[in-house]
This record gives structure tokens, sequence and C-alpha cells, in this order.
């Protein structure tokens, strides 16, 4: 089984960033819920300045009524009056300033319009204040209350909102407010328990003002409100705890459950119950698919070397075991029958064991270079390919063997180190004599698909690699040469080495004579491809 480390397309956040959105949003519940309480509270206190607007337009209406200045059809134009309050924006003034005494017609003995409909509102006023709970006053054009529960007869014109209504401009204030309960605690985060909504609407007719209502009332407490509406309450609470929850089960989904399932697999491959650790098909996080990956190529690199270690074992036994019992029985005979044996046959059986000695000699150098081969780990060591080609000629110089070169990509440095390229040219070229051949072709060219790889083909002319053989030709201590002292570990020593490097060799079938475009143009013989990355 292959791992593919990019089999998922779906793109992952890293694990720092999934720990900061949990982060900034445990950090905006509490956040939003603040924002919630002072928006929460601004609407209360609009909603008392609307409830102002409302009293003060049918107070406004009365009075004129009573004066005898009421048009409502003056224009023909509706005018409504928009709430101006806000608690974030808005200045707490101070308490609302005494009421001046002054000498005024209230002395006199003849009442005027003013004074005459302040009395006939006087009980309405004081009627709908009993249930509004709103503080009212009925001011003439000179700011001098003309109704209300107290102050008639005193001045408020000097009072800035009062002012400005007898410009013929409605205004509203926040003031301070003085509570004989004592705060509660909560009374820290908001503004609202402890101010007072005044609003100062003028009593227009055709364009002149005729008096002000002005009217003042403390905004409903937000914790009395809450508890008014606690259905409402406990339900965005429970809305609270279900994004809590989802929270936790996101977090539970991106981390705890891959490496739950990360742990349950390795238990798995520690108690023989599964052979290699699978790629996580929901990892999570990028950190935890890049875990899972490694994960699985660490488990299916330790399954192939326990393969390959059990097969190599397998392969060593038996390689040893047939010299060895050769030599057994001809050790037994010798000791047996050595004295009235033939001397030819004598000397048949010693030269045999010569024979299996250097047989068993030469496995175990071989097995010396495989074992190293297979140690070996990627270096930045490189080597100039046509250098190395130059000491392999003059090696093999007594050899009856001729190099051939095609291409002009031999002068080129390969990311391989000299010792071990030359192992892995030597042991091809070894090869080649082995099966008879004189001429070996060498061709190079830059890999199609990465320019930053070289291919290297070695084309001989010996007696080739017959089709049967050919996917068997890897396979360690397979060879067809065994009489003449092969061990069938050549090119495993070789695949070990390139692999080290990151390299490859692949057996490539030869072409036919009308498809050739080798020097020699050879039509048999055995063709090897070396894969091998390039530096620049």
């Amino acid at each position: 089984m292959r791992i593919d480390a990019k089999q998922r397309v779906r793109k992952l956040f890293r694990l720092r960033t999934i720990l900061l959105m949990v982060m900034l949003s445990v950090l905006l519940l509490p956040l939003g819920s603040l924002y919630f309480f002072r928006f929460y509270e601004n609407v209360l206190v609009q909603k008392t300045e609307v409830e102002l607007i409302t009293q003060s337009a049918v107070f406004s209406s009365l009075y004129r009524e009573f004066i005898g200045h009421n048009n409502p059809q003056d224009n023909g134009v509706y005018t409504p009056v928009e709430p101006q309050l806000d608690l974030s924006k808005q200045k707490i003034l101070p308490r609302r300033p005494q009421a001046r005494l002054v000498l005024s017609s209230f002395e006199d003995t003849d009442l005027s319009p003013a004074q005459i409909a302040g009395e006939r509102m006087q009980n309405i006023l004081l009627s709908t204040q009993k249930v509004t709970l709103a503080g009212m006053r009925i001011l003439d054009n000179q700011g001098l209350v003309v109704a209300g529960r107290s102050e008639i007869g005193m001045s408020l014109a000097d009072i800035p909102e009062v002012q400005q209504a007898l410009k013929g401009e409605y205004a509203a204030v926040l003031r301070e407010r003085i509570s004989d309960e004592p705060p509660p605690s909560i009374a820290s985060l908001s503004r609202g328990t402890g101010i007072r909504v005044f609003t100062a609407f003028p009593i227009i007719d055709q364009g002149q003002v005729y008096g002000v209502v002005y009217l003042s009332r403390t905004p409903q407490n937000i914790l009395k409100h809450l508890y008014s509406i606690k259905e409402k309450v406990i339900l965005l609470s429970l809305v609270l705890l279900g994004l809590t929850g989802l929270i936790v089960l996101f977090i539970s989904s991106r981390l705890s459950r891959p490496i739950r399932e990360l742990i349950e697999q390795t238990q798995k491959v520690t108690s023989g119950e599964s052979e290699t650790v699978e790629v996580l098909k929901q990892p999570g996080t990028y950190e935890l698919s890049k875990l899972s990956n490694s994960f699985a190529k660490m488990s299916q690199t330790l399954h192939e070397r326990s393969q390959y270690i059990q097969q190599f074992a397998s392969h060593v036994s038996h390689e040893f075991k047939t010299p060895l019992t050769s030599m057994q029985g001809s050790l037994e005979l010798l000791q047996e029958h050595g004295d009235d044996m033939p001397k030819e046959q004598h000397q048949r059986f010693i030269n045999n064991l010569q024979d299996d000695t250097e047989r068993l000699k030469r496995l175990v150098n071989r097995l010396l270079e495989q074992a190293r081969a297979d140690s070996l780990q990627g270096s930045a060591e490189s080597t100039n390919l046509l250098d190395c080609m130059k000491a392999i000629e003059s090696r093999y110089a007594d050899e009856n063997i001729q190099f051939n070169y095609s291409g002009l990509e031999l002068d080129k440095q390969v990311s391989i180190g000299k010792s071990s390229l030359q192992s892995v040219i030597s042991n091809l070229v070894d090869n080649s004599l082995q099966h008879g051949a004189t001429e070996i072709d060498i061709d190079s060219s830059i890999s199609a698909t990465d320019k930053n790889r070289i291919a290297i083909s070695f084309h001989d002319n010996g007696k080739g690699i017959s089709e049967a053989n050919r996917n068997r030709i890897f396979t360690p201590f397979f060879t067809t040469k065994r009489e003449t002292g092969g061990t069938g570990l050549g090119l495993g020593i070789i695949e070990s080495i390139l692999k080290a490097s990151n390299g490859t060799i692949e057996n490539h079938e030869v072409a036919t004579s009308d498809q050739s475009t080798e020097i020699s143009n050879n039509n048999s013989g055995a063709k090897f491809v070396i894969n091998i990355g390039l530096v620049h």
C-alpha cells in the first residue's frame, strides 16, 4: 500500500488558527453580552423618550385648545418628532437646577389665558402622573410654570432645554438622578441606573410659541425589565449555552477525535491487529494531517522493512543452506572413506569444499555490501558524471569491454556521492561482463517532466534478459549465473544505493532494429536506466 500525502484537496487550517478562532469566540461571548446590555439599555431610554413625546403632543394639543389657538390644519403638513437621545453618545448633565422665584402676573387679580389654561389642565396632569409616574409641568411662553404638582408661578426659563423649546425647537437631555434606593451591584456597568430623561416640547400654533410641555421620567431599570421578560432572557441563555456547546464540539471534532483515532490505530498496530497506520480521512487541522501522513509513512516503511528482512532472511538461509549441505556431505564422506578413497575422487571432494567455501565467501562479501547499501543515508554530496565514467573506464581497462557515449548531458553534476555512483556503475558493468557483453552504450538526457533530474541508460550487447526472468531480476539472490560466481545481489545493491540518494533504476526492453537509437544499434542485450537528481 502506497501512502499519498496529498490525497485531500480541502484546505486545512493550522492548529494555532483554530485555537485563535476559539479564543476569540470565547472572548466575544461576554463582549457580545455587554454590548447587548448597553444596546438594550439605550432602547429603554429611547422608549421612555418616545412615551414622553407622545404625552407631550397630547398636552400640547389640550393647552392650545384651552387658550383658543388650536388649529390642527394650519399648514396641512405632518411634523413628527423623532427621539434624539443616545445613551452611548449623550452627555449626562447634572441634576436639573431649581426653579427661580420671580415677580409675575400671578399676583394680579385678573388671570391670563395661560394661567386659566394651566388651572384647567392641573387635574389632568395630576391624574396622568399617577399612572405614568412622570414629572409634568406646563410652562407659558415666558418659561413660567402654569401647571404641575409644584413650582407653579416659578420660572424654569434658565434651563437649557427649556430655552431651546421656547425658540420653537424640541429638546431632550439626560440628567443625573439621585435615588433613595442603594444602587445595584451591576450599576458600574450601566449608565441608565442613575439618570432621568427630560423633554421640552414647544407648544406652537401658526408658527408662534405659546408655551412648553416640560416632562421628565426615569427609564425603566434594565434588571427589572429583564425580569419582566425572563422567558426571552432564558431563551437567550440557552442560545449562548448552545453556542458554547458548538464550540466544544468544534474543538472535539477538529482536535480530540483525530487524535483518538490515531491513537486507536497505533494501538492496533502494536497489538498486531493491523499492519500499518492509515491516513486519517478527516484530520481536522493542517498539523494533524501532516502528523497522520508521517505516522502512515513511518508505519508503511517499517512494515516494508519488516517484510524485506523476513524475505531476505529466508533467501539468505536458503543460499547458505545449499553450500553448507554440500560441504557437510563432502566432509562426512572424507571422514568415513577418506583413507580408502581413490586419489582423484578425494581431490574432487576437496575441490568441491573449496568451491563452496569461495561461494560462501562471495555471499558474505555481497551481504556486507547489501547491508551497507541498505543503511546508507541521504547526503549533500555530488559527483561529476563524466569524471566518474572515466574512473570506471580505468578500472575495467584490462577487461574486454568497450564504452560508447552518446548525448551532451554527461558532463553534469549529479546528487550522489562519488563512491556510491561508482559502486552502482561497477555492478552494472559486472552484470554485463557475466552475460558476455563486450560493449556498453551509455546515453543521458534531461527528464522531460522534471528539468532537475537526468536519465542515464546503460545498454550492453550481451545475452540480455529473457522475458520470463525480466520480472524477477530485482529479487534478492535471483541469478542465472550462479555457476560462474553470480550471487543475485548486484541489482539489489544498486537499488538500495540509489534509493538513499532519491534515485531509481529500471529495466527497459530493448528496441527493435528500426526503432533503436543506440550508437552500435544493438538489438539485443540488457538495458537499464538510472534516474538521479541534478545539482545546478
